[in-house]
């Protein structure tokens, strides 16, 4: 506490605040009263809530030294352990209102007592510790109740109000039947069934939050193929290469195999043309693959070596027509007087040089070139379906082609339907014209 001040000495410290104190020098009547010896008014409830006035000049009191350990207070409380210097706050019973200045020795007014029970018409502020926070959300039904939430077996946990972290119930009173009642309403322990499991659902789980042993076994089972899905990946995996090797094989077979024949057979029409051109002889007996003559189906647009014998891997799949020269389907040659000349061809694939024979009509050329004769023939018939064991079609005189005496014809077979070997499909025409090359190309070549 503050050491009093010399002039309120006389007043706290001894005699009559109305009688001057031993040594003080009387005044003389009718002067003013000297302030700092003046008797003071007597002490009312508003009188000490501002500090007395100091004589001008009069230098502050001197506080005493604080001792060594004593703490350091804050100049408001040391204020306020001062009953004198210090001034006392003022409780108000009604809302503060403006207070007119009062003539210097006024007493203060009456106030009424309060009623005992009275409340406060002022709500006091209220002291917080920490900054100014935001204002709560008005209360409603979903923020005032609190919300189960799955927690560990055995407890509920519930959102408290205004508040996001999750706080855990509070036990269910009783023993020990009571608690295993209560958590069987809140979904925990049920009859005949393990304790729930409080693992929360994968969308519902903190993504940041590691997984425990358990999880981790689980999704590694889970991330592991089984056997069956194993056996489809193969099965799948076997269909698929088997899919792309028949794709493969039909590119092959469609379209690889006639580029190599187109190529092949045009080679060979060279070569015999070059052959005939340089004067080279043919022996009149050919071997078997060997090329002898040139096929022209003008109609077709069709130019293909003629080659001796009917092999697949010498003759037809090199995109050349096959002559039946050799038993038991040996056939005439375009030079004989009489007989059939009977040629064979692929329909499809190994470059199909029969591949419309279908389209021939009556009337349509075909001209067989040789080293030194052009051969003219014209067709008559056709079968459009026959067996392939019937070999009746390359006889001299073939049953069902229209010819009833011997002469010179010409036969073309081939597979029929398209794509397959099931059948034969037979074309037979005449020899109409019989031309040397020194003469020129026949009619049916040069329109």
């Amino acid at each position: 506490m503050t050491a009093l001040r010399p002039e309120r000495e006389d007043v706290y410290g001894g005699g009559s605040p109305y009688e001057p104190s031993a040594g003080a020098r009387p005044h003389p009547p009718g002067r003013p009263t000297d302030p700092p010896t003046a008797p003071l008014p007597p002490l009312t409830h508003d009188a000490r809530t501002a500090p007395l006035p100091r004589a001008t000049g009069e230098p502050a009191p001197a506080r005493p030294p604080r001792a060594a350990g004593e703490p350091r207070t804050a100049p408001g409380a040391r204020a306020a352990e001062d009953p004198v210097t210090a001034p006392m706050p003022r409780i108000m019973d009604g809302p503060p209102t403006a207070r007119l200045p009062r003539a210097t020795g006024e007493p203060a007014p009456a106030r009424p007592p309060r009623v005992a029970g009275e409340p406060l018409t002022a709500p006091l502020p209220r002291v917080t510790d920490g900054p100014p926070t935001a204002p709560l959300p008005p209360a409603d039904d979903e923020t005032m109740a609190l919300r189960v939430v799955p927690g560990r077996a055995g407890e509920s946990v519930g959102v408290s109000a205004g508040s996001s972290a999750p706080v855990a119930a509070p036990a269910a009173p009783g023993g020990r039947a009571a608690r295993r009642k209560a958590a069987k309403r809140r979904g925990g322990r049920r009859s005949g069934a393990g304790p729930r499991t409080t693992t929360a659902p994968p969308a519902e789980r903190d993504p940041q939050r590691p997984l425990t042993r358990v999880e981790a076994r689980r999704q590694a089972r889970l991330r592991k193929p089984s056997p069956a899905t194993l056996a489809s990946r193969a099965v799948g995996e076997l269909f698929i290469t088997t899919g792309v090797l028949m794709l493969l094989f039909v590119t092959y077979q469609l379209w690889w195999t006639n580029v190599r024949a187109h190529a092949q057979a045009g080679s060979a029409t060279h070569r015999l043309q070059d052959d005939w051109a340089s004067g080279r002889r043919s022996p009149g007996v050919f071997e078997p693959g060997q090329g002898f003559a040139i096929l022209h189906i003008p109609k077709l647009d069709v130019v293909a070596p003629i080659a001796e014998g009917i092999s697949n891997k010498r003759v037809l799949d090199k995109g050349m027509v096959g002559h039946y020269g050799e038993a038991p389907l040996k056939t005439a040659m375009p030079q004989d007087k009489t007989g059939n000349f009977g040629l064979a061809a692929h329909r499809n694939t190994h470059g199909e040089p029969f591949r419309y024979v279908n389209r021939l009509t009556p009337g349509d050329a075909l001209v067989v070139e040789t080293q030194d004769t052009y051969f003219v023939y014209e067709v008559t018939s056709s079968l459009p379906v026959t067996s392939p064991s019937n070999i009746s079609v390359l006889d001299p005189v073939p049953p069902g082609s229209g010819f009833t005496r011997p002469g010179r014809y010409i036969t073309l077979t081939t597979c029929t339907p398209e794509f397959t070997s099931k059948y034969r499909l037979i074309v037979w025409g005449k020899m109409v014209q019989e031309r040397p090359r020194a003469e020129g190309k026949p009619d049916a070549l040069i329109e």
